[in-house]
């Protein structure tokens, strides 16, 4: 493995561990306000689209499992497997 492709794929690695950072956060801070706010986004999208607030709490946790899903599999995995190339290319 040349310089610079070492350079480019430790480049894109440190890119990738902070987009998964930044997923994660995004995910604290979503599930914070939804704990925080349920009762607001029940009274503002329960009554507009009929939800009870069980279907709406359903809702917010499948999507923050998709959201998480998808920051793990675009993320940290491309992230893990460049970080185990380059350890061996270097050992």
């Amino acid at each position: 493995m040349t310089d610079s492709t070492h350079d480019f794929f430790d480049a894109l690695a440190r890119i990738l561990l902070r987009c998964w950072i930044f997923g994660f956060l995004l995910l604290l801070v979503w599930f914070g306000i939804y704990m925080l706010a349920s009762d607001v986004a029940h009274v503002r999208h329960g009554r507009m689209f009929g939800l009870s607030q069980h279907e709406l709490s359903v809702i917010h946790y499948c999507g923050m499992a998709f959201a998480k899903l998808v920051v793990i599999l675009f993320f940290f995995f491309p992230w893990l497997a460049i970080r185990l190339v380059l350890k061996k290319a270097k050992g």
